[in-house]
């Protein structure tokens, strides 16, 4: 789960760079948009350790994300649409992967 989770916050940024600044941005030439995805690279070095901490909580940083891909898939057309269907998926496959990882590593309590 942590190759899972890691591998789709690292695509995720990428796609997020991508897009808006050569793929498809939202003004000729990139935009400032291309700043979403700085949050993204706050939680990289403890998903790369596995801190559970660092799994639990950027689980609610990634369904902004999502909820980003959403709305752009509704509204946007052409490759934007495409590419917020990606954004979906990834976001989509971290969250899966870092709520896997954080139950699996939790401390088992006994009754």
């Amino acid at each position: 789960m942590r190759r899972l989770a890691l591998g789709a916050l690292i695509a995720l940024i990428v796609l997020c760079l991508a897009w808006e600044l050569w793929l498809a941005p939202l003004r000729p030439g990139g935009s400032l948009i291309a700043l979403k995805a700085l949050p993204l690279a706050l939680p990289l070095a403890g998903i790369a350790r596995g801190r559970r901490y660092t799994y639990q909580w950027s689980s609610l940083l990634i369904l902004a994300y999502f909820a980003e891909g959403a709305t752009r898939a509704w509204a946007d057309s052409g490759a934007a649409r495409s590419m917020a269907f990606v954004e979906i998926a990834l976001s989509a496959i971290f969250f899966g992967a870092a709520v896997s990882y954080a139950r699996a590593t939790q401390a088992r309590r006994d009754p």
